[in-house]
């Protein structure tokens, strides 16, 4: 039996069509990846099932008395209380027990004749049974346990939800739509402020979960993990397909086979999306050096594709030298608490190290003691090569003139490979980021959220500088816009340090891992391919 199905469902705003004609239908147990570009019109699907939005054309049945829960990515709950306090509350038929059978033990401290000994006897055994199928037992240990997992601190916990930031509000929401046992949930991008512990379990969950789920994320290996059906939007339609997302990979592959020319450049970064989950699986069975020297040939030997030939086009002129920065016996702190002691390592042209940890081990106050924005707040020192300049994602994000245009923004940092390079090819490096010539005239103010973050990145590639620095750059990328900065990131000549949750963007881009501990400790580890 459906729960959910959209029929012949049409939606436009301001004239622009978003759906034209669609068909969708969820059933108990469909675990449904949604995937598209940022803009195409996921969260309005959403928004349809939830009743916030109506369809120009078509129906929306959703069956009587299902219970839907919805998470968003700017959902933060709001409240005076404390975040155990607002999820206690969401089991109002087990408090109402638990008061009940205190009224039962009050009654039997007062000394009962028979008769009320007898009544109280009898409810006693009924609250029991009730108690049993209400989960009284074990309500608090999941509470306790989603908290934990997704990094909730014995003083995150005592605060009340308003003194809590954005990103911790962000994930009460997330604990509260988990816990309110819906028989439908509707995920809008739930991973993006877990860290990579916090991820495995949520996978877990989900793949425990025995309703339905519609999920909208960008991150790859979580929706190979965790959905049985792929659902894409493009072309103001729908396109199913079953199994993973390792199994969409291939099946519209063959698909765009037949339309290469609309497709122009997705079938190729497909085919590395491939070329990558099938490296990931012999890695998996065989995780020798040889295998990985192998598959690293593999790679360096291929024929170059279209995308590569216009990044590599873009870099030809910059120049990076060998050795870029020293860090030597680094220490940091924040509000008076140690992250970590005595860092050393070194940056050199090439290497693209990972920052992994959970969160609030440091990772994000080493970028921005990498980047100049902090000084070393405990010990060592930071020696970056003479004449060695970096460029970081967030200082650019946050200094986007909304005022700007998109064609002025590209070439906006005084040494920008935009300068140097032809108008047709800064033309096709923008057209990788879905960025039209008509575009060029845009202003920043005008972008959502993830364009201003795709022109963030396209300044960042375009800087001429030789290290990038970048703390959580696919948070607000679509799947495509990832696999090109992927792509760009692979022939880029100079060094990345890259703080990010989503393990196939690592697994693809890392040659070195520093893994914080979370108790100060951090290891360098050998990364993948």
């Amino acid at each position: 039996m459906s729960w959910i199905r959209l029929k012949n469902i049409s939606k436009s705003y301001d004239r622009a069509a978003i759906f034209r004609e669609i068909h969708f239908k969820l059933t108990s147990g469909d675990k449904v990846g949604l995937i598209g570009q940022n803009g195409v019109g996921k969260t309005t699907l959403i928004k349809l099932i939830l009743g916030e939005e109506e369809p120009d054309d078509g129906t929306v049945d959703i069956t009587d008395d299902v219970r839907i829960g919805y998470f968003s990515q700017f959902s933060e709950l709001d409240s005076e209380t404390t975040i155990g306090a607002e999820l206690v509350a969401l089991f109002p038929e087990v408090l109402a027990l638990e008061a009940e059978m205190n009224e039962v033990d009050a009654g039997f401290a007062a000394s009962p004749d028979a008769a009320e000994m007898t009544r109280l006897v009898e409810r006693q055994a009924e609250l029991f049974e009730a108690q049993e199928r209400a989960g009284s037992w074990t309500y608090e240990n999941d509470i306790d346990t989603v908290l934990t997992k997704l990094g909730f601190s014995a003083e995150h916990r005592e605060l009340p939800i308003s003194q809590l930031s954005g990103g911790w509000r962000n994930r009460a929401a997330l604990a509260k739509a988990l816990l309110q046992q819906p028989q439908i949930l509707l995920m809008d991008e739930p991973t993006n402020y877990l860290d990579i512990d916090g991820l495995r379990w949520l996978e877990d969950w989900f793949q425990k979960f025995d309703g339905a789920l519609i999920v909208i994320s960008h991150d790859r290996q979580f929706l190979d993990a965790v959905c049985n059906r792929i659902v894409e939007v493009e072309n103001r339609r729908l396109y199913e397909y079953d199994g993973s997302f390792a199994n969409y990979v291939q099946k519209k592959q063959m698909r765009i086979k037949t339309l290469e020319r609309e497709f122009a450049h997705e079938g190729e970064l497909l085919a590395y999306e491939q070329e990558a989950i099938s490296n990931r699986k012999e890695l998996a069975k065989n995780p020798s050096p040889a295998l990985r020297r192998r598959l690293a040939k593999v790679k360096k030997s291929g024929t170059p594709r279209p995308v590569d030939r216009i990044v590599t086009e873009i870099y030809k002129g910059l120049h990076v030298k060998d050795e870029l920065c020293e860090v030597t016996g680094l220490g940091m702190a924040f509000a008076g608490r140690s992250l970590f002691e005595g860092l050393s390592f070194d940056v050199r042209r090439g290497d693209r190290i990972a920052i992994l940890g959970p969160n609030g081990c440091g990772k994000t106050t080493l970028l921005a003691a990498l980047s100049g924005a902090l000084a070393p707040t405990s010990s060592g020192e930071i020696r970056w090569t003479s004449g060695t300049k970096c460029v970081s994602f967030t200082q650019v994000v946050d200094e986007l003139d909304l005022d700007d245009t998109v064609g002025h923004a590209v070439s906006a940092m005084p040494d920008s490979l935009a300068f140097h390079a032809t108008k047709k090819s800064v033309n096709r490096f923008l057209g990788l980021f879905q960025f039209s010539e008509m575009d060029r005239a845009r202003k920043i103010g005008q972008l959502s959220g993830g364009e201003a973050a795709r022109i963030a990145l396209v300044q960042c590639l375009l800087s001429g500088a030789a290290v990038i620095i970048a703390d959580e750059p696919t948070n607000h990328l679509d799947m495509q816009s990832t696999q090109v900065m992927e792509r760009a990131l692979a022939h880029f000549p100079g060094a990345v340090l890259v703080v990010s949750h989503d393990r196939f963007f690592i697994d693809k881009v890392a040659n070195r891992v520093l893994q914080f501990d979370g108790e100060g400790g951090v290891s360098e580890l050998q990364a993948g391919v």
